[in-house]
């Protein structure tokens, strides 16, 4: 036979005929004690335990006498299977097909990191062809090993890339937890029930090996339904929405695959499908670009953290309005009050956990789980040198780079793939890459600080317009990064020397890039994302409690736009405080701010205060809006 040959997954030592046992679990057992002979397996007991596990999800009895226990575990060494032909049948078996009396039994060992390689595709070409009755029927009739380990690969070769027009059609979506048995035999089995049916069936395998044969714009245009076929999430799912969709068990096509369409058919006849739209992100292909592999990476860190945001600055929201709503402020400041414990919980969602997540899984999507750990790595050392989050979006790219180049360079294979996975991606790449973030990024970082602290001190003397100014770019210039950061000490700083006017402007500023984005959001829908408004509906009230960071998505998303257009009107209402002399003597008090104002009758201090903010965001929103516009205009002229 030509194509690929099963043998090398296996020997005859690994397959035994005649074997005289009673249970399944005495099976399991017994072939897990042959792979572990062979050196297949790191732990015998613990790969035992996850094929149990696996077992507990959905059958692994198939038909006629078959059944395929598998396990993905970190025991497995290198991908293998056993096989056990019984001497009498096992007649409790749990089995799709009822009545199944399971006399041939194939337990596959699968490692948790080695999708994509060739012992996975060898994997699932043995599910494939346990799905085809003649196939089976050859190997139930082996009389010794020796026959057994020749028939694996006894097949004839057959042209299944060619699908015969039909007047219906249907894409399909096949995934088990192991991505391996249940997956591939499911597709298999909705294909031939399509051909029998005269319904043209297009299968997308969400397996060990990732994404296979995914459905293209124009299969997805053209169907008539989709099946999932799933026992977990489908991947993607969005690109379906278009279509009346019937959800099943993966098991379900093996049992009763022209069932399976006729339903999803009858699915289509109640529900009309709309119009396909194509996902608006570039196609994924084997080689993606830079410039997408980026764009991705940030889309991805971005949706992580969105969240973290929202709740840690509600929590921190609730806090600060409780403590100036009722008097509180002693308890706010008291250590270990409850007060002063919600304060914690939603200051460390922000300044703690928001960064270290952004990092990890901007990584994540750049190398996948590999580089989680080095990701988070990077995101602790961008907050232990006060890098904000744009540390944490360089540690992300850093991150999930290097562990991209030591995957390619050391990648996991034979007898030591569990040890490379487990231990040498996540210590080498979280020690490289800390030690990067630590001692190459982290002093200039730290010399720019006092740089622009130096600045600050010199601008505070006569021109505070021009410093009202600084200040009000340097608050929304990074969104509670370094820059915002300096800019809150230089203010902290002149308080505790007596000049409450510089906090002043710090904190109205504050409001200006979170009214200006939900504004944006709300009054301009059609041109913001989805994702955008969503945020744009809590940004305000975040803005209300002092809190910038609501708008980082939208920066992140496109800095070179939103960064000037939040600085722009931030500089104004800063500049608009400062020359009203008006001043702040309390941190932290966001709206509240404007009981305890200085420099004028409280009425007229409020107004200047809150008037400078809002025209701050005015300005701001404006620029948003039209320089979206302006974006999207190029796009479309581009396309």
């Amino acid at each position: 036979m030509k194509g690929m040959e099963l043998r090398k997954l296996t020997n005859v030592h690994l397959i035994d005929v005649g074997v005289a046992l009673s249970t399944k679990e005495e099976v399991i057992w017994y072939l897990t004690e042959k792979l572990a002979q062979e050196g297949k397996l790191h732990s015998a007991e613990e790969f035992y335990q996850d094929v149990l596990k696996r077992e507990a999800l959905s059958p692994t009895g198939l038909e006629a006498g078959l059944a395929i226990p598998h396990g993905k575990s970190r025991a497995v060494k290198s991908a293998s299977f056993a096989v056990a032909k019984l001497k009498k049948p096992i007649e409790n078996w749990e089995s799709i097909v009822e009545h199944n009396k399971v006399s041939l039994v194939f337990l596959l060992a699968i490692p948790e990191e080695e999708a994509g390689s060739t012992h996975i595709e060898l994997l699932a070409e043995l599910a494939k062809r346990l799905s085809h009755a003649e196939y089976r029927k050859r190997l139930q009739n082996c009389a010794s090993a020796e026959e057994l380990y020749d028939a694996l690969d006894d097949v004839e070769e057959k042209n299944e890339n060619e699908m015969v027009p039909s007047a219906q059609t249907i894409v399909a979506v096949t995934a088990c937890p192991a991505g391996i048995a249940h997956t591939y035999m499911a597709a298999e089995a909705l294909q031939k029930a399509g051909q029998e049916l005269g319904v043209t069936v297009y299968v997308e395998k969400q397996g060990a090996n990732g994404i296979e044969d995914r459905h293209t714009d124009e299969q997805l245009q053209k169907a008539d339904a989709a099946i999932f076929a799933a026992d977990v999430a489908v991947k993607n799912e969005e690109r379906f929405s278009h279509l009346p969709i019937y959800r099943t068990t993966v098991a379900a096509p093996l049992k009763d695959a022209k069932e399976v369409i006729q339903k999803a058919l009858e699915a289509a006849k109640t529900k009309e499908k709309t119009e396909y739209k194509p996902q608006k992100r570039e196609r994924q292909s084997e080689t993606v670009s830079w410039k997408t592999e980026v764009k991705n990476s940030i889309l991805t860190g971005i949706s992580h953290i969105i969240p973290i945001i929202v709740a840690g600055g509600m929590i921190l929201a609730f806090t600060v309005l409780v403590a100036q709503a009722f008097h509180l402020q002693q308890l706010y400041d008291t250590e270990n009050s409850w007060l002063w414990m919600l304060r914690k919980l939603g200051g460390n969602m922000l300044g703690t956990l928001m960064i270290p997540v952004l990092s990890a899984y901007m990584a994540y999507a750049i190398a996948d789980k590999p580089a989680l750990g080095p990701g988070f790595a990077a995101g602790i050392a961008a907050s232990m040198i006060n890098s904000g989050f744009l540390g944490g979006m360089l540690g992300g790219f850093l991150a999930g780079y290097f562990m991209k180049l030591l995957k390619k360079q050391l990648p996991p294979k034979g007898a030591f793939s569990g040890f490379i996975s487990f231990w040498v991606y996540p210590v080498v790449g979280s020690l490289v890459v800390g030690i990067l973030m630590l001692f190459v990024i982290g002093k200039p970082v730290a010399g720019l600080n006092n740089l622009l602290l130096h600045w600050l001190d010199n601008l505070s003397g006569s021109n505070a317009i021009i410093l009202g100014a600084i200040l009000g770019i340097m608050v929304s210039f990074d969104l509670g990064g370094p820059v915002n950061k300096a800019a809150y000490t230089f203010c902290i700083g002149a308080m505790a020397s007596g000049n409450f006017i510089p906090y002043a402007a710090f904190a109205s500023v504050k409001m200006v890039s979170a009214f200006s984005v939900t504004a944006a959001t709300l009054l301009f829908k059609r041109y913001f994302e989805e994702y955008e408004r969503e945020v744009g509906k809590s940004t305000w009230i975040l803005g209300l409690a002092g809190i910038t960071e609501g708008a980082i998505p939208f920066m992140i998303n496109d800095p070179i736009r939103v960064i000037p257009s939040l600085c722009i009107g931030s500089a104004i209402t800063g500049a608009i405080v400062t020359a009203s002399h008006i001043g702040l003597n309390v941190p932290g008090a966001g709206i509240f701010s404007l009981f305890v104002l200085q420099g004028a009758p409280l009425w007229k201090a409020g107004m200047i205060w809150l008037g400078a903010a809002l025209i701050g965001a005015f300005i701001s929103m404006i620029l948003l809006v039209v320089t979206r516009i302006h974006k999207l205009k190029k796009q479309q002229g581009l396309s």
